[in-house]
C-alpha cells in the first residue's frame, strides 16, 4: 500500500502486508478475540445465574432474567455511541480502546460477588468500558484501508472471525471450569465463569497495549487530544457515569427503550445535520444510513434470543441427551461462532466473485438477506414445536443447533457487512459517531429481545405453547421485514451514491 494512500482519518502509512492484509489488521484481530472471550464468556450464564442465585433455580425468574439481559445488552451497544464521540474529539481512538479495556477487566470481577446490588453495578462498569473499547476498534479496521480499497470489506469479515473465534472459545472453556473444574454441586460455579471471562480482558488490554505501536500513529491522539488532562478529565467522568447506568439497568427495560430511542432520534438529526453541512452526497449517504440502522433494530430484536430465551428453550425443551452424555446448554452459544468461522470466508469469497462480475449484491440486498435468514430460523422452530415434539414434550437437538447455523449464515450478510458499511456511508469527521450509531440501533434491537423474550417466557417460565406463539410472531415479522427492505433497495442504493 502506498503512503500517499488515505482514509477517511488522512494519510495511512506503508504497513507489512500478511496474507494480502495490512499487518496491524492481524493484531486488531488477536485484540478483539480477547475482548470477545471475555464478553461471552458472561452471555451463556447471565439469565441461567440470575435465576438461580437471585431466584433459587425457580422459573418465575426468567422473565426478570431476560429483561435484565436485553437491557445489559442494549445498553452495552448504547454505550458505543458516546465512546465513538469520547474517541473521535476527546482522547483518541487508542487511548479510548486501553481505558475502555481497563474498566471492561474491573466489572467482569465485580459480577464474580453474589450480591444483586454489585452484580447491576458491575454490569454497569462492563457496559461504560465497552462503550468506549467496542465501536473504536472496529472504526480503527476501516482506517488501515482507503474508501475504495477492494479488500475493505473483506478484512472487516476476517476481523469479524477474530470476533467469533472468541466467542467459540469461551463458552465451552468457561462451562468445563464452572461445570467439571471448579463446581461444588448441581449448579456450575457461575463466579468462575466471570472470573476467567476478567482474565480474557487483561490479556485484550495488555495485547493491545503492546501492539498499539504497529499502527504508526493511526488513531493516536494529536493535538489537543493528546492532553493529559483529557484522559483523567474522561476516567473521572466514566466513575460518575457507572451509578447512572446503573439507575437505568434498575429501571426496567420498557423505561429504558424510551431513553433508548429518544437517543436515537438525537444521534440521527447529529449526523444528518454534520451530513448537510458536507453537502448533498453526504447528506444522501448518511439518510441511507439511518434507514439500514432501522432493520438492524429489527434483526437484532430476534437474532439475540440466542442469549436470552433460546437458553431457557435449551435448557427445558430440547433433547440434549446423547446416551449417558448431555450436550452442555453453554455449548450452545458456541455454534453460532462454528458456523461464522466456517461461513465467513465461503461469504467472502462468494461477494468478491460476484464482485469481479458486476452482480455483487448491494448493501440494502444484503441486509435484506440477512433478515430473511434470520426468519427462516424462526420457521424452523415453528416446525419444530409443533411437528417434532417427543412424549416428553421435547424437540430434537438439531433443530436448535440448525437456528443458530442458518441464524449465522443470516448475520454474515448482515452484521460485516453493517461495520463496514458506517465507514463509508457515515459523515467523514463523524465516523466514530456513525459507528456508534450502529451500535446504538443494534442496542435498541436488543432490549426489545429482553421485552420479546420475557414475553415468550411469561410470567411462570417457557412452555412449548408460549414458545410456539412467541417464534411464530418473530417468523412472520422477519419475512416481511426482509421483503421490505428488498424493495426498497434500489432507493436506499440510490441515496448511497455508488458506495457498494
Amino acid at each position: 500500500m502506498s503512503g500517499a494512500a488515505t482514509s477517511a482519518k488522512g494519510p495511512i502509512p506503508e504497513f507489512k502486508q500478511i496474507m494480502g492484509h495490512p499487518a496491524p489488521l492481524w493484531m486488531l484481530f488477536m485484540t478483539e478475540f480477547w475482548e470477545r472471550f471475555a464478553f461471552y464468556g458472561i452471555r451463556w450464564a447471565l439469565v441461567l445465574y440470575i435465576v438461580a442465585q437471585f431466584y433459587e433455580g425457580s422459573a418465575v425468574g426468567q422473565q426478570d432474567a431476560n429483561l435484565t439481559y436485553g437491557s445489559y445488552l442494549a445498553l452495552v451497544y448504547a454505550g458505543a455511541v458516546f465512546g465513538g464521540y469520547i474517541a473521535d474529539r476527546v482522547i483518541g481512538y487508542q487511548r479510548s480502546i486501553l481505558v475502555g479495556a481497563v474498566f471492561m477487566a474491573a466489572g467482569l470481577f465485580m459480577i464474580t460477588l453474589p450480591n444483586h446490588d454489585l452484580f447491576k453495578l458491575g454490569l454497569a462498569t462492563i457496559i461504560v468500558g465497552n462503550g468506549m473499547f467496542k465501536p473504536n476498534i472496529s472504526a480503527m479496521v476501516g482506517q488501515l484501508y482507503t474508501l475504495n480499497d477492494t479488500r475493505r470489506d473483506s478484512g472487516f469479515t476476517i476481523f469479524y472471525m477474530g470476533i467469533n473465534a472468541g466467542a467459540f472459545i469461551s463458552p465451552i472453556l468457561t462451562q468445563q471450569l464452572a461445570q467439571n473444574v471448579f463446581n461444588t454441586g448441581d449448579t456450575p460455579a457461575y463466579k468462575i465463569v466471570f472470573f476467567a471471562s476478567g482474565i480474557g480482558m487483561l490479556i485484550s488490554l495488555v495485547w493491545f497495549y503492546f501492539g498499539r505501536k504497529q499502527l504508526k500513529g493511526i488513531g493516536a491522539p494529536v493535538g489537543e487530544l493528546a492532553n493529559p488532562k483529557r484522559l483523567i478529565g474522561v476516567v473521572i467522568g466514566s466513575l460518575i457515569v457507572i451509578p447512572g447506568v446503573y439507575l437505568l439497568l434498575q429501571a426496567g427495560a420498557a423505561n429504558l427503550q424510551i431513553v433508548l430511542s429518544v437517543l436515537f432520534i438525537a444521534l440521527a438529526l447529529m449526523l444528518i445535520v454534520e451530513g448537510v453541512r458536507e453537502g448533498k452526497v453526504s447528506r444522501d449517504k448518511t439518510i441511507a444510513m439511518m434507514i439500514i440502522f432501522i432493520f438492524n433494530i429489527l434483526f437484532w430484536c430476534f437474532f439475540e434470543q440466542a442469549g436470552s430465551s433460546f437458553t431457557f428453550l435449551a435448557d427445558q425443551i430440547v433433547n440434549r441427551g446423547f446416551g449417558d452424555w448431555t450436550f452442555p446448554v453453554a455449548w450452545f452459544q458456541s455454534v453460532n461462532s462454528i458456523a461464522i468461522i466456517v461461513f465467513a470466508p465461503i461469504i467472502a469469497a462468494i461477494w468478491v466473485a460476484m464482485g469481479k462480475r458486476n452482480v455483487n449484491p448491494s448493501i440494502p440486498r444484503k441486509f435484506g438477506l440477512g433478515i430473511i435468514f434470520n426468519g427462516l430460523a424462526f420457521g424452523l422452530l415453528m416446525y419444530a414445536l409443533t411437528q417434532l415434539i417427543d412424549d416428553q414434550g421435547k424437540i430434537p437437538f438439531w433443530t436448535l443447533f440448525a437456528v443458530y447455523v442458518v441464524q449465522s449464515i443470516g448475520e454474515l450478510c448482515l452484521s460485516p457487512i453493517g461495520l463496514s458499511m458506517v465507514t463509508k456511508l457515515a459523515p467523514t469527521r463523524l465516523v466514530g459517531l456513525g459507528m456508534g450509531g450502529w451500535f446504538l440501533s443494534t442496542g435498541i434491537g436488543n432490549n426489545l429481545s429482553g421485552i420479546f423474550a420475557s414475553h415468550v417466557s411469561g410470567e411462570t417460565g417457557m412452555s412449548v405453547s408460549s414458545a410456539l406463539e412467541g417464534y411464530t410472531f418473530g417468523f412472520w415479522i422477519l419475512l416481511g421485514g426482509g421483503v421490505l427492505l428488498f424493495l426498497l433497495a434500489p432507493l436506499i442504493q440510490k441515496l448511497m451514491h455508488g458506495v457498494k
